[in-house]
C-alpha cells in the first residue's frame, strides 16, 4: 500500500470515529433538550472540547485492530471514540485541577463558563468557582459515556467485558497518576526522575498508548501474547513520548507545542528535566527561577543555557532514545505481525523526531 494510500485509510477510519461521536452528541443534546436550554449548551461546549484534537488515541485502536486482522470498522470506530472521550473527560478533570481556563488557543469548559458568569456580572472568584464545577460536570458526563460507547460498540458480551477491564485499567492508572501529580505540587522535596517517570505513566502513557493499542488487539481477537507485546510497546513508548513533551515544553516552540514555551518554567512543573536537573551541580543557579511566576524572557533563557550546559537535556534526550529502543525490542516479537510492525515503527521515529 502506498503512503498516499495509506493516508486515505486514515483519513477514513478517523471519518468513522467523527461520525460516532457525532450521533453520540447529537443524540444526547435531543436527550437534553427536556432538561432546558441551559443543560443543552453543556453538551454543546463538552464537544466542542472534542473538536481540533489529534484522534491520536483512535489511531492507535484502529491500527492495532486492523494491523491484527480486524474488519469491523464501526465496532472500532466506537471503541476509538470511547477512548477519545476518556481523554476528553481526562484532560477537562486536569484543567479543573490546574484551575487553567484555556486549551488549543481557546477557552476550554472551565473557561467557557467563567466568562459567561463574568459576563453575568459575577466577580471572578465566584466566576471562576463556576467555570470550574461545570467542568466538573461535564468532564462526569464524558467519562460515563466513555463506558457506554463501549457498550454500544456490538462486540460479543466476551470481549465487551474484557475492553471494559482495559478501560477501567486506563482509568485506574490516570487516577494514580493525577494524584501523584497533585501530591507532587505539595511536597517540599522535589521528586526524583523514576518518581516523575511512574506518574507520567500512569497519568497519560496507560490510557494513551498502552490501553488502545490493547483493546484493538483484543478486538481484533488476538491472542493474550500479542496484547501484552502491544501493552509492553505502548507503555516504553508512551514514556518516551512524555519525556520528549517535557523536553518541547521548555525547549520547543509555540509552534510545535499549542503552548508558550514558558508555562512549564513559569510552574515549576515537576518533569524528567527538573528532576534530573536538581542532581546537578549547577542546580542553584536556576533553583529560585524555575517555578518563579513572572519568569522573564531572559531568564528562561538563562535557565535553557544551565539545563543544556549541565548536561540535563542531555541526559532527558537520552533517555527518550532509551525508552523508544526498548518499544521496539516488543514490537519485534513474533507475536506481532510484519504489517502491524511496519504501521507502528513510525510512531517510534516520529517520537525521537521531535528532539533531533
Amino acid at each position: 500500500m502506498t503512503g498516499r494510500e495509506l493516508k486515505t485509510v486514515s483519513e477514513e477510519r478517523q471519518a468513522q470515529v467523527d461520525a460516532v461521536l457525532d450521533r453520540f452528541f447529537s443524540l444526547a443534546k435531543n436527550r437534553a433538550l427536556s432538561f432546558g436550554p441551559a443543560y443543552v449548551r453543556l453538551w454543546e461546549t463538552l464537544e466542542s472540547n472534542t473538536v481540533g484534537g489529534k484522534r491520536f488515541r483512535p489511531r492507535m485502536v484502529m491500527t492495532a485492530y486492523e494491523g491484527l486482522g480486524g474488519t469491523d470498522f464501526q465496532a472500532s470506530a466506537y471503541v476509538g471514540a470511547a477512548f477519545e472521550l476518556l481523554h476528553t473527560a481526562l484532560i477537562v478533570h486536569d484543567d479543573v485541577i490546574d484551575r487553567d481556563f484555556s486549551r488549543r488557543g481557546g477557552p476550554n469548559v472551565s473557561g467557557k463558563y467563567r466568562d459567561i458568569a463574568t459576563t453575568a456580572g459575577i466577580p471572578l472568584p465566584g466566576a471562576e468557582h463556576r467555570g470550574m464545577s461545570a467542568a466538573v460536570i461535564a468532564g462526569d458526563l464524558a467519562l460515563f459515556n466513555s463506558l457506554r460507547l463501549i457498550d454500544r460498540s456490538g462486540a460479543s458480551d466476551e470481549v465487551r467485558a474484557r475492553l471494559l477491564e482495559i478501560m477501567d485499567d486506563a482509568l485506574f492508572a490516570s487516577a494514580a497518576g493525577e494524584l501523584i501529580d497533585v501530591d507532587f505540587s505539595l511536597a517540599t522535596a522535589l521528586p526524583g526522575v523514576k518518581d516523575v517517570l511512574t506518574m507520567e505513566r500512569y497519568k497519560t502513557a496507560v490510557y494513551s498508548f498502552e490501553c488502545p493499542l490493547q483493546a484493538g488487539a483484543v478486538l481484533a481477537g488476538a491472542s493474550e501474547k500479542a496484547v501484552a507485546c502491544l501493552g509492553r510497546f505502548g507503555r516504553e513508548i508512551g514514556i518516551a513520548y512524555q519525556i520528549v513533551d517535557d523536553l518541547l515544553g521548555v525547549f520547543g516552540t509555540e509552534a510545535e507545542t499549542g503552548k508558550t514555551t514558558m508555562g512549564d518554567l513559569r510552574e515549576g512543573k515537576r518533569t524528567v528535566l527538573i528532576a534530573h536537573a536538581t542532581t546537578t551541580e549547577a542546580w542553584p543557579l536556576i533553583a529560585e527561577l524555575v517555578g518563579k511566576a513572572d519568569l522573564a524572557h531572559h531568564e528562561a533563557d538563562f535557565v535553557r543555557d544551565v539545563l543544556t550546559t549541565s548536561g540535563t537535556r542531555q541526559f532527558a534526550e537520552g533517555l527518550a532514545r532509551d525508552y523508544t529502543t526498548e518499544a521496539l525490542t516488543h514490537l519485534r516479537s513474533r507475536e506481532i505481525p510484519a504489517a502491524l510492525r511496519a504501521e507502528l515503527e513510525p510512531l517510534a521515529d516520529d517520537v525521537l523526531s521531535r528532539v533531533r
